[in-house]
């Protein structure tokens, strides 16, 4: 009895662990998917390298050196037409700006090299060679004219003064540059007469000194009180006389303010055409005398 009881009691638990139990226990399926849908893309990772993925990049490598090369050959054919070919050269030579030198001097002085590419002219050394052969030449600009020439550009010293010396004159300009040695005055401009061997002050001033008080007194005049100008007198550094034409004088003092003594000057001689002595040697106070 106690056996079947046993018996009957285990028979369920056997059930449930035969082949139905089995069944329902295994691991479930994974769900169907709806008819019409589209797997996942994968990750951007897994993709591969499209058009603009690093095999564009490797096809680059021909197009630079295709480039480069094209740089080259372009430097290379600039190169020859500034240095090997006959286009860029030297052919023509001018030069502007002179009232006393010619054109030929300043040619001849420059010695530009006729033939030489345009390109590999020394501009700076051909302005050496102007201005240290012909001291008459204040300044020079040589100017490249593409294609073939080249231009010289020049200005001359301009005399204010002139030292007297033997039968020739030293013209002097309003630097105190001692340029020329000419054997005919040119018109227009005064002669220097230094007479200060008396002069208490010659010992403090000396010749050079006096020079330069000339040059700023001459270089100060207005141009229509130069050209009326015959000499300019130096006694002593705060002595300076001009001589005009006609006989008349100027007391000009030092040559210290000279600017403004020229000014002063110009509108006295307007004021009194007819006078013979005229002294601006204090500006602020001129006066004129003499008929």
């Amino acid at each position: 009895m106690a056996g079947g009881t046993t018996a009957r009691r285990g028979t369920p638990f056997s059930d449930r662990s035969g082949p139905a139990a089995r069944k329902g226990t295994g691991a479930p399926k994974p769900p169907k998917e709806p008819k019409g849908s589209k797997p996942p893309e994968p990750p951007k990772s897994a993709r591969r390298p499209g058009p603009r993925g690093p095999g564009v990049r490797l096809r680059r490598g021909p197009v630079l050196a295709l480039a480069a090369a094209a740089v080259v050959l372009l430097a290379a054919g600039g190169t020859w037409v500034l240095y090997g070919s006959s286009w860029l050269r030297v052919e023509k030579v001018a030069a502007t700006g002179m009232d006393v030198l010619t054109a030929e001097q300043i040619l001849g002085a420059a010695a530009v090299p006729v033939g030489a590419p345009l390109v590999s002219i020394d501009t700076d050394e051909i302005e050496g060679r102007v201005r240290g052969r012909l001291p008459r030449i204040d300044s020079v600009d040589v100017v490249r004219a593409w294609p073939h020439g080249i231009g010289l550009k020049v200005t001359e010293r301009k005399p204010v003064l002139l030292i007297k010396k033997d039968a020739n004159f030293v013209e002097v300009d309003a630097s105190g540059v001692r340029f020329d040695t000419v054997p005919k005055a040119p018109a227009g401009v005064p002669v220097l007469e230094l007479n200060a061997g008396r002069s208490p002050s010659a010992r403090r001033f000396d010749e050079e000194r006096l020079l330069h008080e000339a040059v700023l007194v001459a270089g100060a005049l207005p141009e229509s009180i130069a050209k009326q100008t015959v000499q300019v007198k130096v006694g002593s550094y705060d002595s300076v006389v001009l001589e005009l034409t006609g006989g008349r004088s100027v007391a000009w003092g030092s040559g210290e303010q000279s600017d403004a003594k020229g000014r002063t000057l110009n509108a006295l001689l307007k004021a009194a055409p007819k006078a013979a002595h005229f002294d601006v040697s204090v500006p602020t106070a001129p006066a004129a005398s003499g008929s």
